[in-house]
């Protein structure tokens, strides 16, 4: 086959799944398996690449790594929904990354079994797997971070499409500890009940009225805290592990 043919043949393979991404995972999702199939095979270097940069190593097709990106990448395309502003490859992205980081978290956890059961005849823990599990527990702390800033970062554009700054959010932060725990009870409800989930996903707004008949509050309460409840519910519906902690009944963004 000729330079021609072969330029020929990586055009026409580009336009078939090319100027719309979305729309081809859209196909995907509705049992397209060889628009699936197509996309996981051209986008074979992408992943790659984002799996290299989560292990800050380069990572080839052999290793692990990548075979968990490419799973990462099938999963991105079942989960995509569109309707949440972000493009396709921002997405997929995301969601190689935090598989890649889960299977170093695994990995590290096992290794630091390990390093527990190297001593000595003593019973004296060797000096070297002392700074080996130091190392292991720097790496750990590192990974977190990152993870945490990576989320931040894609929690930030969310917010953004709802037409929500952090800057507005702090300004409209409930003072009151009980208001603050409160709405983000109601915020869960958001997040369980598919109608009201649905209804602020399409319209990016809050179905007041209905949360009114649901939840103890008044509407007056509902409205002043209006951002901060779809702040709230948009760290359950983005699934922000790291984020989430912090809005549990133990925590709480301050």
């Amino acid at each position: 086959m000729g330079p021609i043919r072969i330029k020929s043949w990586f055009k026409s393979k580009h336009s078939k799944l090319g100027s719309d991404l979305e729309t081809q995972v859209s196909k995907a999702q509705n049992g397209d398996e060889c628009i699936r199939h197509d996309l996981l095979e051209q986008y074979r270097p992408f992943i790659k690449k984002v799996a290299s940069k989560a292990c800050k190593r380069y990572i080839s097709e052999s290793m692990d790594e990548y075979s968990i990106g490419l799973l990462a990448f099938n999963e991105a395309i079942d989960q995509y929904d569109k309707e949440q502003g972000n493009k396709f490859l921002t997405f997929a992205s995301v969601v190689i990354h935090r598989r890649i980081i889960d299977h170093i978290r695994k990995e590290s956890r096992h290794n630091y079994v390990l390093l527990n059961e190297e001593e000595d005849e003593e019973g004296n823990v060797q000096e070297n797997v002392i700074e080996r599990r130091t190392s292991i527990e720097k790496y750990e702390i590192e990974l977190e971070s990152k993870a945490r800033a990576e989320e931040i970062f894609e929690y930030q554009k969310l917010l953004l499409t709802y037409d929500i700054t952090f800057e507005v959010l702090t300004s409209q932060c409930p003072k009151h500890i009980d208001a603050r725990e409160n709405a983000k009870k109601i915020a869960k409800v958001v997040y369980e009940n598919h109608h009201i989930r649905s209804y602020l996903e399409e319209k990016r707004r809050l179905p007041v009225s209905e949360l009114e008949d649901i939840v103890a509050c008044s509407r007056k309460t509902i409205e002043r805290n209006r951002k901060y409840i779809i702040a709230m519910a948009l760290i359950y519906i983005g699934n922000f592990t790291t984020l989430k902690s912090y809005i549990e009944p133990e925590g709480g963004l301050k």
